[in-house]
């Protein structure tokens, strides 16, 4: 008996501390209860049987609001709510932006061996968003990104990444996007249309981009966060090397997923520390 559910923020994050509060039909509240550190409610209290409204509420979220039927057996399953931030449905105030690296994530996942994943990111790069005033579509983003600095655990398999077989960081020392142009795909959803410049190639590759919201950060500034994601094919960008196993598996999967989590600051420069 009681009422169960999950809060999670657009990205999947928990919000611990959410409070989640239940009416009844006539308004009059039946129930108060906190997420706990995983965000997870589990209250034991017993509910007659009936429709009920489900208010969710966070500081630095919108509140969200759903119906729940409660069964015969005193039991309402909210299942997981979503909660975006406050502010998270308006775009950025127009201007400049600094991506911050300390902040941000480059990851990239391959495939390995045809069964699992190697994951690795780029540890050094940086950028600038520049959000048009008008026209959201003419905003540009433009970044860099230092190749010796992938990581993905393993230095034996990072100096074969930074060798001629692959990113060849001696002859292309930089990887390099700069947008071209923006296509909306929903209330906070984006295709971001550019060209990445990688191993010496340049061709045009489109993010799926998610706008998380904006915030006060505690220096005194103000924050955008982003999240975005690519599919490369490393023959695009003339990276053919592969082993092939005896079973005719390739070592490496030719398809790179490419996951951005971007944290930009207001302004043309970052804070100084």
């Amino acid at each position: 008996m009681g009422l169960t559910a999950k809060i999670r923020t657009r990205d999947g994050w928990a919000v611990s501390h959410a409070v989640v509060t239940v009416t009844d039909m006539t308004g009059t509240q039946v129930l108060r209860a906190e997420a706990d550190h995983e965000g997870a409610v589990r209250d034991t209290t017993e509910l007659a049987p009936g429709a009920y409204t489900v208010i969710v509420t966070a500081v630095g979220y919108a509140p969200a609001a759903s119906s729940a039927i409660v069964t015969a057996s005193g039991r309402a399953e909210v299942g997981t709510v979503t909660l975006a931030r406050q502010g998270g449905t308006e775009l950025p105030p127009p201007g400049p932006w600094t991506i911050d690296p300390a902040h941000s994530s480059v990851a990239a996942v391959a495939q390995h061996l045809g069964i699992s994943s190697v994951h690795g990111r780029f540890t050094e790069f940086g950028g600038t968003i520049e959000i048009a005033p008008d026209d959201i579509a003419k905003s540009r983003v433009e970044a860099v990104i230092r190749a010796a600095s992938v990581d993905t655990g393993n230095g034996m398999r990072d100096t074969h990444l930074r060798s001629a077989d692959f990113l060849d960081v001696e002859r292309h020392p930089e990887i390099t996007y700069r947008s071209t142009g923006l296509t909306q795909a929903g209330s906070d959803r984006w295709t971001v249309h550019g060209e990445l410049s990688l191993h010496g190639v340049v061709r045009p590759v489109d993010l799926d981009l998610a706008y998380l919201g904006t915030g006060a950060d505690p220096w005194g500034g103000t924050r955008a966060a982003f999240r975005a994601t690519a599919e490369l094919r490393r023959e695009d960008f003339a990276m053919n090397y592969n082993q092939v196993l005896q079973a005719g598996i390739a070592a490496i999967g030719t398809t790179l997923k490419v996951e951005l989590d971007i944290q930009a600051v207001q302004g043309d420069s970052l804070p100084q520390a």
